[in-house]
């Protein structure tokens, strides 16, 4: 089912209680929005989760609902709190203490793309970035918070697992800093977004396929994570942030020569998560 905000697709039966999302694989970029940015067409993607949504699909097959975004991060993004409205870039919006995503531009209307490359040339209106968040964040969370009530009530708990990429250089400085360059990396607000024990069959999953695993360093989890993850409630959230050198070029936004087989590598990885949900975990769990 799709509709103007997002695309939900559902297995014939769900068998599990995860629910898998991409908040940043949004590719629906008009041309009103192309018009009023001063990138080209290939910069404007540079933020985008560009082939995730893809990635992830063979999750139906076995038994789990996902959610994927049709609206592209640059224009709204939906990882943030309606209410982190950057003033630099929204009139009429007031600084309200120092908010780092929004420090850096990137708040819930972004001001620049990966690179922090500017989006605009000046500001939008508070109205349309208003009517944005209405038309858009609103029924993407209004869905996602369905599902995951829905899953709860079937299965006695909720797991959402939040699929982003990264930026192959995003990690650079870890590699710097003698430690090992992570290809993917587990956020769960340092445990506070879900039970450890999900946490660490996750881990164990790609580690298990031969990827290199972090966990909550460099990213620990944005708004999603803290607003989905609620463990003593049987919510649990967690992010898994991939690197996209390992299936795209990103410099052109398209896959790379590796594709086919790290597709093949990660229907096996989500077939896998998806069994999570079917086993019965600690009761500290909940």
């Amino acid at each position: 089912m799709t509709n103007d905000a997002y695309t939900v697709t559902l297995p014939e039966v769900q068998t599990s209680s995860m629910v898998f999302a991409s908040p940043h694989s949004g590719r629906l970029y008009s041309r009103e929005f192309l018009r009023r940015s001063v990138l080209d067409d290939v910069q404007i993607r540079s933020s985008e989760d560009a082939f995730m949504d893809q990635l992830i699909a063979p999750a139906t097959q076995f038994g789990v609902p996902i959610l994927t975004a049709t609206v592209p991060r640059a224009y709204l993004d939906l990882n943030r709190a309606c209410d982190e409205l950057d003033p630099a870039v929204v009139q009429g919006v007031r600084r309200r203490g120092h908010n780092p995503r929004i420090a850096s531009g990137l708040g819930v209307i972004p001001r620049v793309v990966a690179n922090g490359r500017a989006i605009y040339s000046g500001k939008i209106t508070l109205e349309e970035a208003n009517t944005r968040i209405d038309r858009y964040w609103r029924p993407y969370h209004d869905r996602l918070g369905d599902l995951m009530a829905q899953t709860k009530q079937s299965f006695g708990r909720a797991v959402l697992v939040d699929f982003h990429s990264m930026p192959h250089e995003a990690v650079r400085a870890m590699t710097h800093s003698g430690l090992s360059r992570p290809e993917v990396v587990l956020g769960d607000r340092f445990g506070a977004a879900a039970h450890g024990d999900i946490v660490e069959r996750i881990e164990t999953i790609f580690l298990e396929a031969g990827l290199k695993v972090s966990r909550n360093t460099p990213f620990a989890g944005a708004y999603i994570t803290q607003a989905y993850g609620h463990p003593s409630r049987g919510h649990h959230a967690v992010q898994v942030e991939i690197d996209r050198g390992l299936y795209m070029n990103e410099q052109h936004i398209r896959p790379n020569g590796n594709f086919d087989s790290f597709s093949k590598l990660m229907a096996r990885i989500v077939e896998q998560i998806a069994q999570i949900g079917q086993q019965k975990l600690p009761l500290a769990a909940e």
